[in-house]
């Protein structure tokens, strides 16, 4: 039997743990005997699948930016917002706690999760010298975070749905908003179809204890 110490793995003494419910099973297990899901050593594949994903938000995230996210008519006066000037709109008008709300949501957390994201990648790619706790932990951050990107078409969808007067005033999401939504869909799967095991794999143990 293999001596055990703080670095052994389990795939070292013939565990592996299951992707969706976590819990240890014997490698020769064909599926989870918790939750019957078909069990994996390593989802090497996983990675190329977390970059294909964050790159694409990477790119979309300029268009998301770039064009207006909403559209309203007010008494047949058309206004087209993007993000940026719709926090700026609301700085103008007084509304400063929502505006730095908004900003948080849907420009610094969507820009610091594909940050985020690209660095853990790399780290696993290139075998960085960096502590793998700090990466984890990094990681559930970033999967904590990302949900609250949403707040920015959540606030959309209640504008449409409350301001709607006919040809008065209404209010429309406009093309920025389906590219700020992917954005947000792809980042989140980019986090989770990663295999995070594949760090414990390519990374020096040495650097654990940074």
């Amino acid at each position: 039997m293999n001596k055990l110490t703080e670095k052994t793995q389990g795939k070292e003494i013939g565990l592996t743990s299951c992707h969706t419910c976590n819990m240890l099973n014997k490698q020769e297990q064909s599926h989870c005997s918790r939750c019957d899901n078909i069990l994996s050593v390593r989802h090497h594949n996983s990675l190329q699948k977390s970059w294909a994903l964050l790159i694409t938000a990477a790119i979309l995230l300029i268009p998301a930016n770039i064009y207006p996210i909403t559209m309203l008519v007010d008494r047949g006066h058309i206004r087209h917002d993007t993000i940026f000037s719709g926090i700026t709109h609301l700085v103008h008008t007084g509304m400063l706690p929502i505006a730095i709300i908004l900003f948080t949501a849907s420009i610094l957390v969507p820009l610091l999760k594909i940050v985020g994201l690209t660095i853990y990648l790399t780290a696993i790619s290139f075998r960085l010298p960096i502590s793998k706790k700090k990466l984890m932990l990094g990681f559930h951050i970033i999967e904590w975070i990302g949900r609250w990107s949403m707040l920015d078409l959540f606030v959309i969808s209640i504008t449409v749905a409350l301001v709607n007067m006919g040809q008065l005033l209404d209010a429309k999401p406009a093309p920025a908003a389906t590219a700020f939504a992917l954005v947000i869909l792809l980042t989140q799967l980019a986090a989770k179809v990663l295999d995070t095991r594949l760090l414990w794999d390519r990374l020096e143990s040495k650097d654990d204890t940074h």
